[in-house]
């Protein structure tokens, strides 16, 4: 890819210190945006950095200032809230600033996880069965739905607001789950049927042509079966935790006979919720191979050594390309669409 002026859009707490001490690199907060800061500049593109809260007020003199090329957008809410990351692309659409990752109407459509579902059932593809319980109202099961069933947050990602606890078998426990979502988590709930089996991730890149990674396995190692494997916050954030029940995430071993109906699946998915850029496809298979889709997570952790990086190595795709592919894609992107 030809030298780029590159404009990062980072959280503010975010944005990394100018001296970084190395042995406290691996856990730091700002790892992410560390690891594609560094990397993009020693494959020779210049780069600035915007640190963002509550204000976009700064984008648009630093555009006018440095005429990026691209901006790579690494926003996931603002103002503290979720789901006004998509109004920060918009922003940049109406400014006719190429960006990275997925555009609004796709992160619209992927946050909510219940609108999510009801586009992919349209579309033929199987999602786990499902209601919603809105805030200050009390959840009643279906009779087309049984335990065990798993309550999460409507709209948040990264497993916030799950534990052990969040998969419930009965009604008192679910009333219990619903309202700690509702008053702890401060969002509307979402409650499916758990399907207990393999739990795997499909790295997505593309906008009208797709090139999907191989595909990812969860490990649950040596976590006992008192407890559901499932990947909780705990699970998702300690590293203690991982390493105490040996979680880890690997290419799944896989013939190819499901390996290709697992990435057929994540690719209609990621077509049916309108994803473009780069998107992670999670799904669940049980005993009888029956495989579904759980979620869809628009521009995923991009971290050096994470799940979507590690794929993509796995697939000869190495960081520093990883990340000039979703440049090169973003630049590609039109909003406004043919013609």
């Amino acid at each position: 890819m030809k030298k780029a002026r590159v404009l990062l859009l980072v959280h503010k707490h975010l944005v990394p210190p100018r001296k970084i001490v190395a042995d406290k690199l691996a856990s730091a907060c700002w790892k992410m945006e560390w690891d594609i800061i560094s990397t993009l500049k020693r494959r020779g593109h210049e780069v600035r950095v915007i640190g963002l809260d509550e204000d976009l007020s700064p984008i648009r003199p630093m555009i006018d200032e440095f005429n990026p090329t691209i901006v790579f957008n690494l926003m996931e809410a603002f103002a503290g809230t979720s789901i006004f990351d998509q109004n920060v692309v918009s922003y940049l659409e109406l400014l006719r600033a190429p960006y990275t990752g997925c555009n609004p109407r796709g992160l619209m459509l992927s946050r909510d996880k219940a609108l999510a579902k009801k586009v992919l059932t349209y579309h033929g593809i199987p999602v786990p069965d499902f209601f919603v319980v809105p805030r200050g109202q009390k959840g009643t099961i279906p009779k087309r739905l049984s335990y065990p069933l798993i309550v999460k947050s409507l709209v948040l990602d990264s497993s916030q607001g799950i534990s052990q606890v969040s998969v419930v078998a009965n009604d008192d426990h679910l009333d219990k789950r619903v309202r700690f979502i509702h008053g702890h988590i401060g969002t509307d709930a979402l409650v499916e049927q758990f399907v207990s089996g393999r739990e795997f991730y499909v790295g997505v890149l593309g906008n009208s042509r797709l090139h999907v990674l191989p595909v990812w396995e969860m490990s649950f190692g040596k976590m006992p079966g008192s407890l559901w494997h499932i990947v909780t916050e705990r699970a998702k954030w300690s590293i203690g935790y991982q390493r105490r029940y040996g979680m880890d995430t690997r290419k799944a071993a896989l013939t190819k006979r499901i390996a290709a109906r697992v990435q057929n699946l994540a690719k209609s998915a990621y077509r049916a919720l309108n994803l473009t850029g780069y998107a992670r496809i999670d799904m669940r298979m049980d005993s009888q191979e029956q495989i579904v889709v759980i979620e869809a997570n628009a521009n995923p952790q991009l971290m050096r050594g994470a799940l979507f990086a590690e794929s993509a190595q796995s697939a000869k795709l190495s960081y520093g390309r990883l990340l000039e592919r979703i440049m090169a894609l973003g630049l590609q992107w039109q909003p406004e669409g043919p013609g």
